[in-house]
């Protein structure tokens, strides 16, 4: 599916991707209007992904639903930032992720996929084909 049509037809689009010379702000204004007014923006790959600026008229204009950002082009924000006071977009530090119970869960489940490899065992979710 090409990207407009993704835009138009997702009710979520999440980001999660690296930032790179040819998909800084993929997700600008004309990008904004292409997607559904009930439409939610999710981030949690990095912030010069999205133009805020774009993000922010799309939301207060309801040309979409509202945002939920795990990172900001510039970080940590400036206590004045629009974004941190938009009751539509949500902010969380980068770090949405964590609770005690996630940081035991990461350590204990790289061990056991290191002793599943070490046992000619296949590891239950490799990045690539074995």
């Amino acid at each position: 599916m090409d990207l407009p049509a993704l835009l138009r037809e997702s009710d979520y689009i999440s980001l999660h991707m690296p930032l790179t010379r040819d998909n800084r702000h993929i997700i600008d204004a004309a990008a904004l209007r292409q997607m559904k007014p009930t439409a939610y923006l999710i981030n949690t790959a990095r912030g010069p992904l999205i133009d805020e600026d774009a993000l922010l008229d799309a939301v207060r204009s309801r040309t979409i639903a509202g945002a939920a950002l795990d990172v900001l082009s510039v970080e940590p924000p400036a206590p004045d930032n629009p974004l941190l006071h938009e009751e539509r977009i949500l902010i969380t530090p980068h770090i949405a992720w964590y609770s005690e119970e996630a940081k035991v869960d990461v350590r204990s489940r790289g061990a056991e996929e290191v002793v599943r490899v070490l046992r000619n065992e296949p590891p239950r979710a490799p990045v690539n084909r074995i």
